[in-house]
């Protein structure tokens, strides 16, 4: 069978957010995992299967996370498991959780971002069980709490947390990593994970040609870029895809302090050497880790359109002033 197939008895949800609702309200499982969309949350999947067995996962991004946690919230939960993974607090988070509690769900929320002691107390009042540690990566913090003292989840953790907190020490991170650009690759390395597999031939056929196409992205990426700043040397540029692979590639031929990729719509991708991505990501409705963060201009229609053309925005001013002004 095509690796590639989904099967029918495999809900992992690359669905759009209409199938959620269906997807959960339909479940034949007593847990659902609610996570991010990169290699930190398909290990921390893996791990979750694990332990569970046949469970609905749901990937999503951290802009969507509200939104998604909503039409669970409207889902009789009869006592099933609600397991949150490497997302971090949002406020507009609260209502969707609150109501969840009160559908009869019981919430368990693992996280590595940073939180406000305000943002842990309110989560903590709401939520069954709340772990934050930033010292670990989601998938090492999820293998820690479920499945402890065992070597295959310990294993999967190590080589995750090498690429999310930027490691760099297992080459096959870095493999996994770029494996997990597409989308399509997600089930059939998240499964290989369950069975204790983090490289193998298709993983490796899939790296290669994935690597031929990111080469020519990163290129044009640099291309367009623009340096800003004085107390920092900030790099921002067009992001044709991936992020943290153009980031490297941008600090490596740049000299650059932070790198700012944007998608055309305005959202972006930020890394810096000063640890302070994740203070600049919540001033642009967004958050993330000290050196790895996210956020969005918000673009209009017109300014999308300058983007694309010109490769410059007004907003970049903005941003600048901000970082540079943070100590």
């Amino acid at each position: 069978m095509d690796f590639l197939k989904k099967t029918s008895r495999d809900k992992a949800a690359g669905a759009g957010k209409s199938g959620i609702g269906e997807m959960i309200a339909s479940r034949e499982t007593g847990v659902v995992h609610l996570t991010h969309n990169d290699l930190d949350a398909v290990g921390a999947d893996a791990i979750h299967r694990m332990k569970f067995g046949k469970i609905v996962s749901v990937f999503c991004s951290v802009g969507s996370f509200p939104s998604i946690l909503g039409q669970i919230s409207g889902i009789h939960g009869n006592g099933d498991l609600l397991s949150i993974s490497d997302l971090g607090f949002q406020q507009q988070a609260v209502a969707p959780l609150k109501n969840l509690k009160t559908n009869g769900w019981r919430i368990e929320w693992r996280d590595h971002h940073r939180w406000k002691d305000e943002e842990l107390r309110i989560a903590g009042e709401i939520v069954d069980l709340l772990s934050v540690d930033v010292t670990t990566c989601g998938c090492g913090l999820c293998a820690r709490d479920l499945m402890p003292g065992d070597p295959q989840a310990a294993e999967v953790a190590r080589v995750v947390c090498d690429y999310d907190l930027w490691k760099h020490e297992d080459p096959r991170s870095a493999v996994l990593g770029i494996v997990l650009q597409k989308r399509k690759n997600r089930d059939y390395v998240r499964d290989a994970m369950v069975k204790g597999v983090l490289s193998d031939e298709t993983i490796e056929r899939e790296y290669r040609e994935i690597s031929d196409e990111m080469e020519a992205m990163m290129e044009k990426s640099e291309r367009r870029a623009v340096v800003m700043g004085s107390r920092y040397r900030i790099v921002l540029a067009p992001l044709y895809g991936y992020p943290s692979e153009t980031a490297a590639r941008l600090r490596k031929d740049l000299s650059s302090d932070m790198e700012v990729l944007i998608s055309p719509g305005g959202r972006f991708s930020l890394r810096s050497v000063p640890p302070i991505s994740h203070l600049i990501a919540r001033e642009f409705n967004g958050g993330g880790h000290p050196n790895a963060a996210g956020g969005s201009f918000d673009f209009s229609l017109w300014e999308k359109f300058l983007f694309w053309l010109r490769g410059k925005n007004s907003k970049f001013d903005r941003f600048v002033k901000i970082a540079e002004s943070i100590e």
